[in-house]
């Protein structure tokens, strides 16, 4: 038999919740990135952290990985106002260091707010907005500025909440939002669950992307980044998403494979089918009938979660089921809760 990533020429892999969370790695990823045969690009929506940083702290967990294996959204950003802008245009760099050195390697004249305080004058044709623990208010005015005198507006993401060590900060998103308000203006997003982080992915491994898989951990970024850039997709159990959360998701959030955790990339992939009103995958069978499970045969735990979130599935998108059904229902097929 052979595994489920011989069906595909190259990985896009997101990284906290999938190869790490904070500093440690997650149980399994590094021995299973490690031994896949495939390049691999680790595509993050953090803006702050150059690549060069992401790449050593990757190569701390025991992977073998350099800057041009990270794909982060500020190089997405500087990469969309470069097809926008004429070259050695002026952008207002708001965020950490990794929106600046993205713009300073697209050969774009950098300002940082602090130099267009000093210099109201100056001629800021697009602004390039991503994560920063210093950004100020002071910051979010000349950002706002910029934009309502014209610049192109460029948001590395929209991520509202930002996971940390101490729990959940306000993240990028709330920022972008705040000129939003001011500006009445809507910027062009480029990372997860917009398509070109996955697009500059692609063109790095020098794939399409039919060719790649997308893993990750999170429905609402990693998933839909991945359908909105045509590439099938793995959420893996092992970060924020659950099966719970997985039942009554959207078809633009669904992946095209669940797996327990990376190992399963090497694995044989037991997909589930539709046998005569069943559901089944391996030696799981099972439907919906009136509003209840009914089971046939019981297979392994990642089987039942497989065959009963298509159950599932099929029910709200033939309007059997009400979210609030599933939400009674699925607790049987989540053994990860």
């Amino acid at each position: 038999m052979t595994g489920l990533i011989e069906q595909y020429s190259a990985v896009v892999c997101d990284l906290d919740g999938v190869v790490y969370r904070g500093p440690e790695a997650v149980e399994h990823a590094v021995a299973a990135l490690t031994a896949l045969t495939v390049p691999i690009v680790f595509a993050t929506n953090n803006a702050s952290r150059p690549p060069g940083e992401v790449a050593a702290h990757l190569t701390d967990l025991g992977l073998h990985v350099t800057g041009r294996d990270v794909a982060t959204s500020s190089q997405a950003g500087a990469v969309a106002l470069s097809g926008l802008l004429p070259a050695g245009a002026t952008i207002l760099a708001v965020g950490g260091i990794g929106v600046r050195e993205a713009l300073q390697h697209h050969g774009f004249t950098v300002v940082t707010p602090q130099q267009a305080r000093e210099d109201p004058d100056v001629d800021v044709a697009g602004v390039l907005q991503g994560y920063g623990l210093s950004v100020t208010a002071s910051d979010l005015a000349e950002t706002a500025y910029a934009v309502t005198a014209g610049a192109v507006w460029v948001a590395t993401n929209t991520d509202v909440t930002l996971p940390t060590h101490r729990g959940t900060a306000p993240g990028n998103g709330t920022l972008v939002t705040a000129v939003q308000l001011a500006t009445g203006r809507d910027p062009l997003v480029v990372g997860k669950p917009h398509a070109p982080l996955y697009a500059l992915c692609a063109q790095r491994l020098g794939r399409e992307p039919a060719q790649v898989l997308a893993v990750g951990d999170r429905l609402d970024t990693d998933i839909a980044g991945a359908v909105a850039a045509g590439m099938d997709s793995v959420l893996v159990l092992t970060g924020v998403d659950s099966v719970t959360s997985l039942a009554t998701a959207p078809p633009a959030r669904r992946p095209t494979y669940l797996l327990q955790d990376l190992r399963a990339l090497s694995e044989s992939y037991v997909a589930t089918e539709a046998d005569e009103g069943w559901w089944v995958c391996g030696g799981e069978r099972r439907r919906v009938v009136d509003g209840a499970w009914d089971v046939a045969t019981t297979g392994s735990p990642i089987e039942t979660a497989r065959a009963g979130i298509a159950a599932l599935h099929e029910a709200l998108d033939r309007d059997r089921l009400d979210p609030d059904a599933v939400g009674r229902l699925v607790p049987e097929i989540d053994a990860w809760q």
